[in-house]
């Protein structure tokens, strides 16, 4: 009988695993898997542990509570506001980046000249390697200043969604220029891992189109964006994942609070890595606690959102890189 294919298969796979620099490479890959599993573990259960001693003590609910004093007797402290604004910053955020990435990855990968393509890429680039800092101090100096006409403007026309409802009067250091700023520090990123996704996609996919007389947009829309669309949602994540965690640029430009509003326009809020960015020196031992425990939420929504990402992407193998 002759020899099938997966014996073929299995035979190379038994010879590559009995050469020893396979096997040490095997070992050395293993290992750093694991080791990754060790530390993500061992992080949970740290913060875990710290969380349950200050949550244990906690006179109301850690969820619902809008105030922050650990140092109070009783401690009073929740994660309503800081829960809040973490979500409602990022998704400002993602929908102002998301858009706006994947039109420069695909005007660099596929429209702009060559000699125009390559500086653009490696601007993009630089933007991505810029402190947070340095993003939160051009924010507090130059963004919060020229954003108050823009608050102006959405108050006076939009001001009856609620959202763009004015209702207090102070500088543009709310939520609303926090989702911008965080947009403007994601998008290099997007943008950086959607080019690369759009740059991979089969030469021989477009030619067919342009062949059958497709446009330009159509090409785009009916090879290109199909391609790339588990690219696209994975650096939206990466984005995501940053947006989430940022802390000195929020820092520097927000004017923390804990009232909880719906009015974007108005000045205060807070998320959680603000929170503990400000609050960690001054804190007491428990004070430190309640910070880790909502740097616990923090971690749990950060892997949601990375597990949703990965669900997402499982259900549309068709699309990935892989299946073309």
């Amino acid at each position: 009988m002759a020899t099938t294919t997966p014996d073929i298969q299995r035979s190379r796979r038994a010879k590559s695993a009995s050469r020893p620099g396979d096997r040490i490479f095997s070992g050395l890959s293993r290992g750093s898997g694991i080791t990754l599993l060790v530390i993500m573990a061992a992080i949970a259960v740290f913060l875990t542990y710290r969380a349950v001693l200050a949550i244990s003590k906690d006179s109301t609910n850690f969820f619902t509570t809008f105030e922050w004093n650990p140092a109070a007797n009783p401690p009073v402290f929740g994660i309503a506001v800081l829960a809040f604004g973490t979500v409602v910053s990022s998704v400002i955020a993602m929908l102002i980046a998301v858009p706006v990435a994947i039109g420069i990855a695909l005007f660099i990968s596929h429209y702009a000249p060559r000699r125009l393509a390559k500086p653009l890429a490696y601007v993009v680039d630089l933007l991505a390697a810029v402190p947070s800092i340095i993003y939160g101090l051009w924010g507090a100096i130059f963004l919060v200043p020229y954003l108050d006409g823009l608050n102006q403007w959405l108050d006076e026309y939009f001001g009856w969604t609620y959202i763009f409802d004015k209702a207090q009067d102070g500088v543009a250091r709310n939520l609303f220029t926090v989702g911008i700023l965080l947009a403007i520090m994601i998008l290099p990123i997007i943008t950086n891992v959607t080019r690369e996704v759009f740059l991979q996609v089969p030469k021989m996919h477009e030619e067919a189109a342009l062949a059958l007389g497709a446009t330009r947009w159509e090409v785009i829309r009916m090879s290109v964006l199909p391609f790339g669309r588990s690219g696209i949602i994975s650096a939206s994540m990466l984005g995501l994942g940053r947006a989430l965690g940022e802390t000195m640029a929020v820092a520097v430009v927000l004017s923390p609070s804990f009232v909880l509003s719906g009015h974007l326009l108005d000045p205060g809020g807070g998320t959680f890595a603000q929170n503990i960015a400000a609050k960690f020196n001054e804190a007491n031992e428990f004070g430190r606690d309640a910070l880790i425990a909502s740097g616990l939420v923090l971690f749990v929504i950060t892997l949601l959102v990375n597990g949703a990402a990965r669900w997402i992407i499982g259900r549309r193998k068709e699309y990935s890189g892989a299946a073309a």
